[in-house]
């Protein structure tokens, strides 16, 4: 009788872990008759878990204790802003065209305001990257952008001259941030030198002085980004809760991982060959890295899914084999299941040529959806039972 080896994945705890294993034991079992499914649960006793509680959580804005404790600050509210504008530099343009009343023929003699701003842009733009220069580059590209944007129009029809004076700052200065978020660059500068070169940017472009720091004042930007910016900070104990398990698992494996690999070991020690082994993301580390560092004959099948460890291993951070040398001769077959959609699958064939099969199946779900369907694809129990021993 054939023994099925299941090693579940980052995250899984009880009773999800029975469910799933229950689930993938129905499947497999549907297709081939008189098998052996054998669960291997190391995440109750091997997973990552807050041992005191979430001591090492800071406290949420303003709930803190002691004197190092934050409180809120007057910047609170501009920081989920920001992380709006830097997602779409012209939000706060758009919703003030998206308010601008119908074009009227202008009196006899009347400026456009918008011309206004187009010619302030185009003296701003003579001075190039310079009067935004310790944001970094960007700045000239931005202003060629906002003064040939079709927005700047209605947004300048609906706004006081002040109000789009800052409006179009803020603009400039989310774009070039944005690019320095969009190439990884090293170093993103503070909040209050953002805000300097917000309010320099807005009296080049004709705002009134008020002071060198100018926030964002958009309410309407506010109903519709910071409640919900704001709410992700205050629940950041519960969402680092629910989410720490898998990244967790991570961590720890890396780093204290010979405890799951004996677990395993132990386990398949006590099995009648021929076993097969399937595992899940983390679980396709562990089994192979298991397999590598001690020769295990009785297995004669190993099945990832969703696994991570080609990728590991060609960045040499997987444990038991570093790139380039050979996947040793007692490692059995593995036959390789990824997703496409699937960002945290990896190919193992063009890096063990002759000793990995990898096929691709279809969940039709996005990302990361679809890291978790491979156990309701019947295309995946299709290929595990052509190849069981």
């Amino acid at each position: 009788m054939t023994a099925v080896v299941f090693i579940h994945g980052t995250g899984v705890r009880e009773p999800g872990f029975s469910a799933l294993a229950g689930r993938f034991a129905a499947g497999v079992s549907a297709l081939r008759g008189g098998l052996r499914v054998v669960p291997y649960y190391w995440g109750g006793a091997h997973g990552a878990a807050l041992a005191a509680g979430g001591a090492s959580l800071p406290p949420a804005t303003g709930t803190g204790r002691g004197p190092l404790a934050p409180g809120p600050g007057p910047g609170d509210d501009d920081t989920a802003d920001w992380a709006a504008l830097y997602a779409d530099p012209y939000a706060e343009l758009a919703l003030a065209a998206a308010g601008s009343a119908p074009a009227e023929e202008l009196p006899p003699g009347s400026v456009p305001p918008d011309l206004r701003v187009r010619a302030r842009l185009a003296d701003l733009l003579a001075e190039g990257d310079g009067p935004a220069a310790e944001l970094g580059p960007g700045l000239a590209r931005a202003v060629a952008d906002l003064a040939a944007h079709p927005l700047l129009a209605p947004a300048a029809a609906s706004l006081a001259p002040d109000d789009l004076a800052e409006v179009a700052a803020r603009c400039l200065t989310a774009q070039v941030v944005a690019g320095l978020l969009d190439t990884d660059a090293p170093l993103v500068p503070v909040g209050v030198t953002r805000d300097a070169v917000v309010g320099r940017l807005a009296a080049v472009l004709g705002a009134s002085a008020r002071g060198a720091e100018r926030g964002v004042r958009s309410l309407a930007l506010r109903v519709a980004s910071s409640a919900a910016s704001r709410a992700v900070v205050r629940r950041r104990r519960a969402l680092t809760e629910a989410a720490h398990p898998a990244a967790g698992d991570v961590l720890r494996y890396l780093s204290r991982g010979e405890a799951v690999r004996a677990g395993l070991r132990a386990l398949i020690a006590g099995l009648e060959p021929p076993v097969a082994i399937v595992a899940h993301s983390l679980g396709g580390i562990i089994a192979l890295d298991t397999l590598v560092l001690t020769p295990l004959p009785q297995v004669r099948l190993l099945v990832t899914a969703g696994s991570q460890a080609p990728f590991l291993y060609e960045s040499g951070s997987l444990p038991s084999l570093e790139h380039p040398a050979p996947l040793p001769a007692h490692v059995p077959d593995w036959l390789n299941l990824y997703d496409p959609r699937d960002l945290l699958s990896y190919l193992g064939a063009g890096l063990f040529p002759g000793r990995v099969t990898d096929i691709a199946v279809d969940s039709r779900q996005p990302f990361p959806a679809a890291h978790s369907a491979y156990w309701t694809n019947a295309e995946v129990y299709r290929h595990i039972g052509e190849r069981l021993p």
